[in-house]
C-alpha cells in the first residue's frame, strides 16, 4: 500500500512530521486532527492564521538563489536582516548581483548583545565599512534589537522611507532573528500607525509570506538562507544557548605568553605562536567555557579532555564532531580573529597566531569591531 502525500492547504508545502526546523512541519496529534476535519496546515501556517505569529522556514542555496533572481526582476526595497554578534557569518555575498538597482537597507539585529559601552554611531560605521567590503551598499543600517523589542520603530519608519510606495522583501540567512523582527514590525505596526492592513496573510506561500501594506503593496518575509560554515550547524540543540549569546556578552580578557593556548569550549582553538606578552580580549557567550594550557600540551590537552572538561561537544557527540583545522595568521594592526557563529578575539598588537576550527567552519580576520 503507498503512503498518502498530504499537503498543507495554507502554503502547499508536503507535510512531514520530523523535522522542525523544515517545510511543512506538522505534529503527529496536529497531523490526526486535521484528516478528521479536512484542515490539514503544518505548524507555520497553523501559528499565522491563529496568533499572527510568522516562523522561520529554511530553504536550499539552489532554491533561496531562485528566489533571488524574482526579488531582482521587482521594483522594490530589499531590507537585509544581519547579526550583529556574527555579521560575517550572515552576509549574503551574492545578494547585490541578484537585486540589481533595488535598494538595500542593512538592519543589523542583536544590538543587546553587544556592550552597552560601545557607541551606537561607532556601530554603524564599522558596518557600513564591513558591508562595502563585501561589495554591499546599503542606503542605510538601523540598529535594532528583535528579542528585546528595542528600536522597532526606527525599523519601521526607514522601511517606510526608503520603500518609497514599493514593495519590500526582507532577506537573511537563518539565525539573525529575521522572522522575530518581522513579527515585531506586526505588532508595533497594527498597533499604531497601520502600515500593515490586517491580521490576515493571504498569499501565503512556501517560498515567501505575503504582508499586505495599508498603501496596497506588499511585504515579502523569504525563507533563510543556510550558511553551512556557521558554528550553529556542527553542535547539538542542546548547546545552542551555550554558543549563542542570550543577553549581553562581557569580555573576558587573557594576558599571554607566546607559545600560549585558549580552548574555546572544545569547540576551536586560539594559538599565540609568537609576540611580545600582551592582551586578547574575547567576546564570546558569556557561557562558554574558556581554557588556557601551553602551546606544547594543547594537542594531548584536547584529546584527553574533550567532551569532558571542554565541552561543547557532549561525550555523546565527540565522535561525530569534525577535526579542528589550523589557520595561521600574521597580526600588524589591532584585528579580530572570527570564528563564524561563535565569537571573536580581539588582537592588539603585532603577532603571530592560529585560529583552529572545525572543518567547515569559516575563520577570517577583520578590522577590530571595538
Amino acid at each position: 500500500m503507498v503512503e498518502e502525500i498530504l499537503f498543507c492547504i495554507g502554503c502547499g508545502a508536503q507535510i512531514q512530521t520530523e523535522e522542525e526546523s523544515k517545510s511543512g512541519y506538522t505534529p503527529n496529534s496536529v497531523l490526526k486532527k486535521g484528516l478528521e476535519t479536512g484542515q490539514l496546515y503544518c505548524k507555520r501556517c497553523f501559528r499565522l492564521r491563529n496568533y499572527n505569529e510568522i516562523q522561520d522556514v529554511n530553504i536550499a542555496d539552489d532554491e533561496f538563489l531562485k528566489l533571488l533572481n524574482e526579488v531582482g526582476q521587482s521594483d522594490s526595497l530589499i531590507v537585509n536582516v544581519i547579526d550583529i554578534f556574527d555579521f560575517n557569518g550572515s552576509l549574503i555575498p551574492s545578494l547585490t548581483r541578484f537585486v540589481g538597482k533595488n535598494p538595500i537597507l542593512m538592519v543589523a539585529n542583536k544590538r543587546d548583545i553587544l556592550p552597552k559601552s560601545i557607541k551606537d554611531s561607532r556601530i554603524r560605521q564599522w558596518l557600513l565599512e564591513q558591508a562595502h567590503q563585501a561589495g554591499i551598499k546599503p542606503v542605510d543600517v538601523i540598529l535594532t534589537s528583535a528579542h528585546k523589542k528595542q528600536a522597532i520603530e526606527p525599523v519601521v519608519s526607514a522601511i517606510e522611507k526608503y520603500r518609497a510606495g514599493k514593495d519590500v522583501y526582507v532577506v537573511g540567512v537563518t539565525n539573525v532573528g529575521k522572522s522575530t523582527l518581522i513579527n515585531q514590525i506586526i505588532n508595533f505596526s497594527t498597533g499604531t500607525n497601520n502600515i500593515i492592513t490586517t491580521s490576515r496573510f493571504p498569499g501565503t506561500t512556501l517560498d515567501k509570506i505575503e504582508i499586505p501594506l495599508s498603501d496596497g503593496q506588499v511585504l515579502f518575509d523569504t525563507p533563510g538562507i543556510i550558511h553551512r560554515h556557521q558554528m550553529a550547524h556542527y553542535i547539538g540543540a542542546q548547546d545552542l544557548k551555550i554558543v549563542s549569546p542570550q543577553k549581553e556578552i562581557k569580555p573576558k580578557t587573557y594576558q599571554l605568553n607566546q607559545e600560549q593556548t585558549l580552548f574555546l569550549a572544545g569547540l576551536a582553538r586560539f594559538d599565540f605562536i609568537q609576540g611580545e606578552r600582551q592582551s586578547f580580549t574575547g567576546y564570546f557567550s558569556n557561557d562558554l567555557a574558556i581554557h588556557r594550557t601551553k602551546l606544547e600540551k594543547a594537542a594531548d590537552f584536547y584529546q584527553k579532555h574533550l567532551g569532558e572538561l571542554i565541552q561543547p561537544p557532549r561525550p555523546e557527540e565527540v565522535s561525530g564532531f569534525p577535526k579542528l583545522v589550523r589557520h595561521e595568521f600574521s597580526i600588524k594592526e589591532p584585528t579580530d580573529i572570527v570564528f563564524s557563529g561563535l565569537g571573536w578575539l580581539k588582537v592588539r598588537e603585532k603577532a603571530v597566531v592560529a585560529a583552529w576550527v572545525p572543518q567547515g567552519v569559516s575563520v577570517i580576520i577583520r578590522k577590530s569591531i571595538i
